[in-house]
């Protein structure tokens, strides 16, 4: 052998041995954990504050790139809209007002429409289809920008429903605070502003949800900072038929019922095994919140639902940690255990590390995104609706194939060592072309690179791989994939 080739040789190994990776990944092709809706935001509270910026909307619901505060941002592309009905109004019913909790944070007040009990009929001056408008315009912004599933939900009925009139919480937090006989008032409300939307605002709600983490013992009226009400699963199952009766005599019949946006996925698995067949028969999707983070039996949920049929949404998930670092462990948890098909961040815009853009919601600021932001794009940007949801094959990896284009997504991450990790596609029937390119983007949780995008990564066989940081998140598109 000549000195030359003996050199190429040489050098070909010892590229080789560099690139072998620390750990292996075995994308699971015949897998499938459900069509993806997509991702979405709450618009309480922060869409009452800065409900027509712009360029928050550009941020929050395009892909394109935005300039804020001389940071130029990725679009999320965010397709989900979940919009709060307001409990509060400053009117007075034959002598009788609304409560207010002294802690309460005024920026968490959401003026509601039905504004007292002398008329059910939306074009009455009983009801003023004028308020909230910075939420409502919010959700307009949205749906221009491609926003194509709107929810309704309620943190608690319209004041005068309850018992104490405090849209915080009864007494103590730990009873129902909704009176008995205004459970149909409060399907008529949420089921009126439907149609009301579907009327005058140019768009239909999808979904429409009645509680707020109703199990909870913390709406406390006397001590509560925001809108919420205690029901218990008894109530919650002799409301849902209610409302299901209401959208269905205004013609809703193709807007499904959501429950019970539970906080925890073990609390949601107790609702569910408790609400009745009745009740259970009129739900269309399970909505569950993600605070309980690390724990709780993700699977059993799932399981339950899928069983009965029903799709599953995580509608809820925020924290404090701005660095993404709990954000990416627990959407891989709900990815590799819960499978929902929709994924929704509570408070975009928010101080103390919870919004995915630091601001405050009451004194008017913008700040800027945080590392938290860049993390979830890298999901957003990539994992689009109408993609199939696979198996991954690891707990650090999640999946997902675009039939329309043969499209594969692979978003995985490194929270240990440096290290190369190995990403198999022999189980597809065709796993992308010899040697083409896989376009890459890389996130360093914490700080540093915030949403980088390379050209250096290509397919060797049936498999490619990627040099991981310690604490990073990357993105992987590779095209010409056949399941």
């Amino acid at each position: 052998m000549h000195l030359h080739s003996l050199l190429a040789l040489t050098f070909s190994i010892a590229r080789f041995v560099l690139v072998i990776a620390d750990e292996t990944t075995v994308i699971n092709a015949a897998s499938n954990w459900g069509t993806w809706e997509g991702w979405g935001v709450s618009l309480a509270w922060w869409a009452k504050a800065f409900g027509n910026r712009d360029d928050l909307a550009d941020i929050f619901f395009s892909l394109g790139e935005t300039s804020l505060n001389s940071q130029s941002l990725p679009g999320l592309g965010l397709n989900i809209a979940r919009y709060n009905a307001g409990a509060c109004s400053s009117n007075s019913i034959s002598g009788e007002t609304m409560v207010v909790s002294p802690d309460m944070i005024l920026s968490r007040q959401m003026q509601g429409y039905w504004l007292d009990w002398d008329s059910t009929d939306p074009s009455t001056a009983s009801w003023d289809w004028a308020v909230d408008s910075n939420q409502r315009n919010m959700l307009l912004l949205a749906k221009d920008r491609g926003a194509n599933i709107f929810e309704l939900f309620s943190n608690s009925p319209m004041w005068w429903m309850c018992y104490n009139h405090n849209p915080s919480g009864s007494n103590g937090g730990t009873s129902d605070n909704l009176q008995s006989w205004n459970y149909d008032q409060h399907a008529i409300y949420l089921a009126a502003i439907a149609k009301y939307a579907s009327q005058n605002w140019g768009f239909s709600f999808t979904s429409i949800e009645a509680f707020n983490e109703p199990s909870s013992a913390w709406w406390n009226g006397e001590t509560g900072t925001q809108e919420g009400c205690h029901f218990n699963v008894a109530t919650q199952a002799a409301v849902i038929p209610y409302l299901r009766s209401e959208l269905n005599s205004r013609g809703l019949t193709s807007a499904i019922i959501s429950a019970s946006d539970e906080n925890t996925y073990d609390i949601a698995v107790t609702t569910f095994n408790s609400l009745g067949s009745t009740a259970l028969g009129d739900v269309g999707r399970i909505n569950v919140h993600g605070y309980q983070y690390g724990g709780g039996r993700r699977d059993t949920l799932y399981s339950l639902a899928s069983g009965a049929g029903k799709k599953l949404w995580n509608s809820e998930y925020g924290e404090s940690d701005a660095t993404g670092g709990q954000l990416i462990s627990n959407l891989l948890l709900d990815f590799v255990w819960l499978h929902p098909t929709a994924w929704v961040y509570w408070q975009a815009l928010d101080s103390g590390g919870w919004g995915l853009v630091d601001g405050d919601n009451d004194s008017l600021t913008v700040g800027a995104a945080s590392q938290k932001y860049f993390v979830l794009a890298q999901f957003t940007r990539h994992i689009r609706p109408g993609m199939r949801i696979l198996g991954g094959g690891s707990n650090y990896t999640v999946a997902a194939y675009d039939a329309s284009t043969e499209k594969l997504v692979i978003v995985a991450v490194n929270l240990g060592s440096a290290q190369y990790l190995n990403f198999d596609l022999s189980e597809f029937s065709q796993s992308g072309v010899n040697g083409a390119l896989v376009q890459r983007w890389s996130t360093q949780i914490g700080s540093g690179n915030q949403y980088v995008a390379y050209n250096d990564t290509y397919i060797s066989g049936t498999k490619f791989w990627s040099y991981f940081g310690s604490n990073i998140v990357q993105t992987f598109e590779v095209n010409n994939v056949v399941l």
